[in-house]
């Protein structure tokens, strides 16, 4: 089924796909059309929609449906993921599945509600305490919001473990072509789930290990876990760097905006690519080192002062010089600013 959809709305519709009947969240621009359709469309499926008095509240209700064997989720932007971070922590640690929409606006503190890429560190990171691992998938179209929101779904569920869907508020309110198919979504048993029932009264599902032993051991269990994540989960794609003098890295919307940087460096004779990460966490360093085996140098481009472009200099380990690139505040530079940055830094003359 074809049709012309918003990326945010785009969320909801595949979660619906995807087996989710539960949805706690709190409305925030850029992200309240998810909170808005999961409102309407949620219920329609026969699920529960609760628009909770706080993000605070929605993300401990998540909780609470997680621990039940529910494909639940919430959504929102910077301020409000803020303020869930304590429950994202608690899931991370109870190995609880579910998926967080962050679309992110402007910040640090209230910003504004134009698009930035500047949670990155929040989500890829852990912005709560603790020794813990999101799984984020970033999409760059309102095909992929929907996409890698089933994907999400997935993943969380094999891997017991929050899972979130990064979007900069361009991508959750642009409207594109999306293509749906309805399928049967394969949800896995849960036997380690927490229904009332005879069979799981004995189940116990808590974050707090009393001993110092107990808590090693917990968190040395969810170590492996992230391991065998980063070994089999990371996602990737490229454009145009199988021979590339200069490869561009961005995700997001600003992949898009650099796929037509490339094309323009190469009309004045610059061998650009482009190397986009799918999965921030875990994060393709591997796939990025062989693609910048043979090139001069890397510039990355992000809707912030600098996040992702760490992992970027981890990832090339001091081989390949990486210039940074950024705009904040709301503004989305063009191919042809970005262009023009880079010829700058090669001191290429167009």
């Amino acid at each position: 089924m074809r049709q012309l959809c918003k990326g945010n709305v785009a969320i909801v519709k595949a979660a619906i796909m995807a087996g989710c009947r539960t949805y706690y969240g709190y409305p925030i621009t850029p992200a309240s059309e998810i909170a808005e359709y999961a409102a309407l469309l949620i219920p329609q499926a026969g699920g529960t929609f609760v628009q909770a008095e706080s993000e605070v509240s929605a993300i401990n209700m998540v909780y609470g449906a997680a621990s039940a064997g529910e494909r639940v989720m919430t959504g929102s932007s910077g301020p409000g993921i803020s303020l869930m971070q304590e429950g994202i922590s608690y899931l991370a640690s109870a190995e609880l599945p579910c998926v967080i929409a962050d679309i992110m606006r402007s910040g640090p503190g209230l910003g504004n509600i134009s698009p930035e890429q500047s949670d990155y560190f929040a989500m890829t990171k852990g912005g709560g305490h603790g020794c813990y691992r999101n799984i984020v998938l970033a999409p760059s179209s309102v095909q992929e919001m929907a996409s890698l929101t089933m994907l999400a779904f997935e993943l969380a569920d094999k891997y017991r473990n929050p899972a979130v869907l990064l979007a900069d508020g361009f991508v959750g309110q642009m409207m594109e072509p999306l293509e749906l198919e309805m399928i049967e979504p394969v949800i896995p048993e849960k036997p380690w789930a927490v229904k009332g029932t005879k069979e799981t009264r004995q189940n116990l599902i808590s974050s707090i290990h009393l001993t110092n032993d107990m808590m090693e051991e917990h968190i040395r269990k969810l170590e492996k876990k992230y391991i065998a994540i980063e070994a089999a989960e990371c996602r990737w794609e490229t454009y145009r760097a199988e021979d590339a003098e200069v490869l561009l890295v961005g995700y997001g919307i600003i992949s898009r905006v650099l796929r037509s940087t490339v094309d323009l460096a190469r009309q004045h004779g610059v061998k650009a690519g482009l190397f986009r990460p799918i999965s921030l966490w875990p994060f393709p360093s591997k796939a990025l080192a062989a693609a910048a085996k043979n090139v001069q140098k890397l510039m990355v481009v992000e809707l912030s002062t600098g996040q992702m472009v760490e992992d970027v200099r981890l990832a090339v380990n001091g081989q390949k010089p990486v210039e940074f690139y950024g705009r904040m505040g709301g503004n989305v530079p063009s191919a042809e600013e970005c262009q023009a940055e880079l010829f700058a830094r090669m001191e290429v003359l167009v």
